[in-house]
């Protein structure tokens, strides 16, 4: 009988490899985010027949000139290629995400990923302090997975780190304001034989104080994220997606084109003997 896999840890993987690494920013050009752009984009439309969102009304011409911070749960592998979609896509901006182990995917940083060693406090610090120095071009994004570790979907209660309030601290007081956005993303099973990404973008949170109480900021933030991902479970569940746009739909299958038109046919009703 083969052993399950642990499939969650509670250790961040540069602890639990206890490996040494360098800070590696991000080294984008047009040529990189060009290809990067079209390949994840690609590797979402060959795995799911949909994606969709809702909630990005709320933002108006204003905020493209303030810093912005998206923060959603970590529960697999397709969370940060959905972020770079959202960034790339929705927002029109170029994304900058805190990677663990980068030195595994160098090329990641191509697309605008740096990378974070949890191993000690001092290595770390060096990443929060990039991602202050990045958000003052507002071309960028920040995309942080403030749990720090990979989660189970649904995981309750939702916890943070204290990273992404330093990060919105620091911001506020050296560029006087920061926007915090709750992403919420669902991948599930509608009407077709393939998932759909649904994503919510919880309510924007705006901090142009740096003086609140880093444990209440991030438990407020912790509050956000909860709120969204619940709503989000709750219009699944529920199937309207009337107020939802589409990033991108694929077309059917030739089977499942078949099986809609026989669903029109109107079959002549014959009575028994």
């Amino acid at each position: 009988m083969s052993v399950e896999e642990q499939l969650y840890s509670d250790i961040p993987p540069t602890k639990l490899r206890n490996k040494e690494e360098k800070f590696k920013p991000a080294k984008t050009n047009r040529f990189w985010l060009g290809v990067a752009s079209f390949f994840f984009f690609n590797m979402l439309q060959n795995r799911f027949y949909a994606f969709r969102y809702t909630g990005f009304e709320q933002f108006t011409k204003e905020d493209e000139n303030i810093p912005t911070i998206i923060f959603a749960p970590h529960c697999n592998w397709w969370d940060g290629i959905v972020l770079y979609n959202i960034t790339h896509r929705i927002f029109h901006k170029e994304i900058r995400l805190m990677v663990e182990e980068l030195n595994r995917f160098p090329l990641l940083r191509r697309g605008g990923a740096f990378s974070v060693n949890k191993k000690s406090p001092q290595s770390a610090m060096k990443a929060l302090k990039y991602s202050v120095d990045v958000l003052g071009n507002t071309k960028n994004i920040l995309g942080i997975f403030p749990q720090g570790i990979i989660r189970p979907p649904h995981f309750r209660p939702v916890v943070f780190q204290t990273g992404l309030a330093y990060i919105a601290q620091n911001t506020a007081k050296k560029y006087g304001k920061v926007n915090l956005v709750p992403v919420a993303v669902e991948y599930t099973f509608l009407r077709d034989n393939r998932p759909e990404v649904i994503v919510k973008f919880g309510d924007k949170i705006t901090l142009d104080n740096s003086n609140v109480n880093r444990k209440d900021l991030t438990h407020n933030l912790e509050n956000a994220l909860t709120k969204a991902c619940d709503s989000l479970f709750t219009e699944i569940s529920k199937g309207d997606f009337s107020n939802y746009k589409i990033l991108f739909k694929q077309h059917l299958k030739w089977y499942r084109r078949i099986e809609q038109r026989l669903k029109r046919i109107d079959l002549p009703v014959t009575s028994g003997i």
